[in-house]
């Protein structure tokens, strides 16, 4: 039975519009309901956002404004990742880690300026710990529960966004933010999202949000735009090769090491939390993130076993099936002697025991041409 709105601490201002849409909200995240499904078919969504654009609600994201003399240190404190290298305008992914090494968290840091920056959070655990790490600094850190989110993706987004804000859009770089307004009311426009394809999240007050969210979808109608699910969301990102904490962590002690986020560490900054853990289970993974294809017509349960010779040596953690690859699809750990290109293994499931085998990521656009065209590449 879907759980009453009025149970939960946050809505989204967009609640009535996925009611429309026909979503029951069967799901909610980090206590607040998502539209998991909505009348359209799921994998209709997955075309619009592959061909033109699919318009999703991300304000279940936690974002919490850090500002003071001492936020930068308090930052670098609490991350694994240099936070002095991300520049005005400019925003970075890094890891959090208890003391053992051990993920809690994965977080998007926007820096709006000196002594200011922004966090997004999914649903870690990185609110348990700031007050501690900020205790006794000069800084300040407000959740902001009034701020709307927006993910406008696919390959017809920016023709859809930039004719209707002042700022030229097209020279926003992948992870770039800028203030600025669209449809005449103040947002903050960010490059990036879940999706594998390029972009942008419209940042923006629960009182515009309505208005922004019709406004976008009328603009984008004509080139085949449409609002799209979280099951979308969930496709996509997949197909993507993109994990979500803490889904694709399973075992809950996972190093950045084990599941690809090595390069959100820096061993060469000053002492931060974890670091000693880090730099003594550096080398020691017990566990590699790898992408699987699965001979089965569907998706695969998460936590299906993986085995090679008989012996069990892996875990299935996030699955899709792509009708648009015409593939079933697995982001996995295996053991990493395993995790090799054309490796071949066996899930055993709920469905039944299945050839697979281990292939590049992300499945869809490997080369990651449609977030990072060739030729921003080389301007």
């Amino acid at each position: 039975m879907t759980q009453g709105l009025s149970a939960f601490s946050r809505l989204s201002a967009l609640s009535d519009r996925h009611r429309a849409l026909g979503t029951a909200f069967e799901a909610s995240w980090n206590d607040m309901p998502v539209p998991q499904n909505y009348a359209t078919d799921t994998y209709d969504e997955v075309i619009a956002v592959r061909t033109a654009a699919g318009l999703f609600d991300v304000s279940a994201l936690r974002m919490i404004d850090v500002a003071g003399k001492e936020a930068l240190a308090v930052l670098n404190e609490m991350c694994t990742s240099d936070i002095s290298k991300i520049a005005p305008g400019a925003s970075s992914l890094t890891s959090v880690v208890d003391e053992n090494g051990s993920l809690i968290d994965d977080v998007l840091i926007y820096c709006d300026g000196p002594n200011a920056y922004r966090i997004s959070h999914g649903g870690g655990s990185l609110e348990d710990i700031l007050p501690g790490v900020a205790a006794g600094r000069d800084v300040t850190f407000t959740k902001d529960n009034d701020v709307h989110i927006m993910s406008l993706q696919g390959p017809k987004a920016l023709d859809i966004l930039n004719p209707n804000t002042p700022f030229a859009l097209e020279t926003l770089p992948y992870f770039g933010h800028q203030r600025t307004t669209l449809f005449g009311r103040p947002v903050s426009i960010a490059r990036g999202g879940y999706s594998a394809e390029r972009g942008y999240e419209v940042f923006c007050a629960a009182a515009d949000a309505v208005a922004l969210w019709d406004a976008i979808l009328a603009a984008g109608k004509p080139v085949g735009a449409m609002p799209v699910s979280w099951s979308c969301l969930d496709v996509v990102r997949v197909e993507g090769g993109l994990l979500f904490f803490p889904y694709d962590m399973p075992q809950g002690d996972t190093t950045p090491w084990e599941v690809g986020l090595g390069w959100t560490v820096d061993l060469s900054k000053p002492a931060f939390r974890g670091r000693d853990a880090l730099v003594r289970r550096k080398g020691q993974e017990r566990v590699a993130q790898v992408g699987v294809e699965i001979d089965h017509h569907a998706a695969v349960e998460p936590g299906a076993k993986l085995f090679r010779d008989g012996k069990e040596v892996g875990l299935v953690n996030s699955t899709a099936y792509s009708r648009y690859l015409m593939r079933s699809l697995a982001l996995a750990h295996v053991t990493p002697d395993l995790a090799g290109f054309g490796t071949e293994l066996e899930v055993r499931g709920a469905d039944g025991t299945f050839a697979a085998r281990v292939v590049k990521t992300p499945f869809y656009d490997p080369l990651r041409l449609r977030t990072h065209p060739l030729e921003e590449r080389t301007a």
